[in-house]
């Protein structure tokens, strides 16, 4: 076998944690890794804690791109990707993104400009609202990838659509491969302290939803009113924005939560409330109703028989949600929790 080396490009919380076990997956391989951190997410609560919790290989570079404008740090992660393979004394064979985020787009970027084949997991998701930069993320770097893996066969169809069928794989979604691996082991270590009795767990991030303080404080005001807790691990950048509303003392907030601590309360909470795409996922393969604070998703599977609802931040649509109760049996979607070994394998065959 050729020997094969994959430089691995990640920069936010969820790529950690799908990292961890495809990571896991290449070293079983026999295929070496180098992992660049880009330095997105920074907080060590974002960061640094899942790498430890985690056991990913420590990154060969971290670029410390920190925050700013999109096309700032989109600009400033692809300079700084493009100079630390432009000074190995060899090429990477491919280099490989995850999901969506500026770091995906700039690693994919940087690799192509390179003719560096770029592996793409979470490829052919489309939510197809162009207004969302996750969603151009995606688009674009699907249309310069050589191996595409789909957590789907929508996935697969998606990028059909798009004129992609060559070396796409439906390989299955590697956070499923995540939760099967780490919640048993999340659920053998102490509840986290903050966590109340009975409560639903919140997530919310996108700018979309956080930056308009009217549109924030109408969804804090119908949480509030609700006959339970929520518990909501506040993101770093949605801090300063919360110092300036009114917060009900039935809403009760906690630092970001480091991987298992987010498992444990997942499994404890009553139901979910998100604007993220992975706990959309996580919420569904715990057998969870959640309530996404989006318009649109791109995990359409999870919305059939109610078990994920589409409200926007609308009060009316998420107490209309919060009534509603699934109407079918759960059934498993996105693979079978071997998405990672499905990887690993394919891209030794395919460099080999």
């Amino acid at each position: 076998m050729n020997h094969i080396t994959v430089l691995t490009v990640i920069g936010a919380r969820p790529q950690f944690v799908k990292a961890a076990v495809v990571s896991r997956a290449l070293a079983n391989e026999g295929i070496k890794e180098q992992i660049i951190h880009t330095g997105q997410h920074y907080d060590a609560l974002m960061s640094a804690t899942f790498f430890d919790e985690l056991n990913i290989p420590q990154p060969a570079v971290n670029l410390d791109a920190g925050s700013g404008n999109h096309g700032k740090q989109t600009a400033r992660m692809l300079e700084n990707i493009e100079n630390y393979v432009l000074n190995q004394s060899s090429k990477p064979t491919a280099l490989m993104v995850y999901g969506d985020t500026n770091s995906t787009i700039a690693g994919a970027l940087a690799a192509t400009k390179l003719h560096i084949p770029v592996i793409h997991v979470e490829a052919g998701l489309r939510s197809f609202n162009r207004k969302m930069p996750e969603e151009i993320n995606r688009v674009l770097t699907d249309h310069v990838s050589e191996l595409l893996f789909c957590s789907s066969d929508e996935g697969v169809q998606n990028l059909a659509k798009e004129g992609i069928t060559d070396g796409v794989h439906p390989v299955g979604d590697v956070m499923y491969d995540a939760i099967k691996t780490f919640t048993p082991i999340a659920l053998n270590q102490d509840r986290p302290p903050s966590l109340p009795g009975k409560f639903v767990l919140l997530t919310l991030h996108r700018p979309a939803n956080t930056d308009d303080h009217s549109k924030l404080q109408s969804l804090l005001d119908t949480l509030g009113s609700l006959p339970i807790s929520t518990f909501w691990p506040v993101h770093p950048r949605v801090k300063q924005t919360l110092e300036q509303l009114n917060i009900s003392p039935n809403i009760i907030l906690s630092e970001p939560l480091a991987y298992f601590d987010m498992l444990y309360s997942l499994h404890s909470a009553e139901l979910v409330l998100t604007d993220s795409g992975g706990l959309q996922k996580e919420a569904y393969w715990m057998q969870k109703k959640c309530i996404t604070l989006r318009d649109e998703t791109e995990w359409v599977e999870t919305l059939e028989g109610n078990w994920n609802q589409l409200t926007g931040l609308h009060p009316q649509k998420i107490t209309d949600a919060w009534h509603k109760e699934p109407e079918t049996s759960w059934k498993p979607l996105y693979g079978d929790g071997k998405a990672s070994e499905k990887i690993a394998g394919i891209i030794r065959d395919y460099f080999s």
